[in-house]
């Protein structure tokens, strides 16, 4: 098989763990904002010299972005709509495009209605991505991602600090994806390309913050912590501000079109296998 090149604009969480996923046919560069070992520095003030793309077959992006815009897009959009051998683009969204549903489903034919500025943000930003494969055909897939867990990133840490919150909003439920079901789509995509694509990637089960914190606590053995009135919480504006939304997000696409079986389709098992692992 010949050499893949992926190239990753934010070498962050999601990233790495996708990358780690590949195999040996594949190289792998990213950027990180301080250009830490291992990745290049990329900001609006900082940005790539074209070597960086040489030979690039597939691009991962989850750069946010910030008032200005899309900072890949605005800085190196041009670039990427030059390479030749380019294969897959794959561009990390949010489902908080859709904002609030008063806890009702939605897929990706719903309107996009975003309450707050991150999420109009976003929206641009998927607008633009789109933009570029429709009148430059570069082969844009768009990944919808809910609330991101794993290892490293999940309640355990937090009950075991006694400082996790369980907050109280009746009726108010999310979803998430684990983040190894979130590589599996992303390499489902790239199995299976068809650029302009829209996917939400998400697991079975919505379901409400304080319900996972509770379980994860059961599986500790320790007590949940008690359940706190959102305006009683003390949250900092950008944590409050992901309580705004209550909606129920599909992911009927990912399975009949790209195939995909979910290795962790609700909390449960995620946590349980995060656990089980010593995480």
């Amino acid at each position: 098989m010949s050499e893949r090149r992926l190239f990753c604009f934010g070498m962050g969480y999601s990233a790495r763990a996708f990358s780690e996923r590949l195999g040996p046919e594949w190289s792998v560069n990213g950027t990180r904002r301080n250009g830490e070992t291992g990745t290049l520095r990329f900001d609006r003030g900082c940005p790539l010299a074209s070597s960086a793309f040489a030979g690039i077959t597939h691009i991962l992006i989850s750069v946010p972005p910030d008032g200005a815009g899309d900072p890949v897009l605005d800085l190196h959009g041009g670039d990427i709509a030059a390479l030749s051998g380019l294969r897959w683009l794959g561009y990390l969204s949010t489902t908080g495009v859709y904002g609030t549903r008063d806890g009702g489903w939605v897929d990706e034919t719903a309107e996009r209605r975003p309450t707050g500025e991150r999420g109009k943000r976003r929206v641009a930003a998927e607008t633009a991505w789109i933009g570029l494969w429709r009148q430059l055909g570069v082969p844009v897939h768009i990944f919808r991602l809910a609330g991101i867990y794993g290892p490293g990133r999940n309640p355990f840490d937090a009950l075991r600090a006694g400082i996790a919150r369980r907050i109280d909003i009746p009726g108010q439920v999310f979803s998430r994806i684990h983040v190894g079901d979130a590589a599996t789509v992303l390499l489902a995509s790239i199995a299976k390309p068809r650029p302009g694509a829209i996917y939400n990637v998400c697991d079975d089960e919505p379901a409400a913050q304080a319900e996972v914190v509770a379980y994860a606590a059961k599986l500790l053995g320790v007590e949940p912590p008690p359940l706190v009135p959102l305006d009683e919480a003390e949250l900092s504006p950008m944590a409050k501000s992901f309580y705004a939304d209550n909606k129920r997000v599909s992911n009927a696409l990912i399975k009949q079109e790209l195939g995909v079986t979910l290795a962790y389709p609700d909390y449960r098992a995620g946590l349980a296998a995060i656990l089980a692992a010593g995480g």
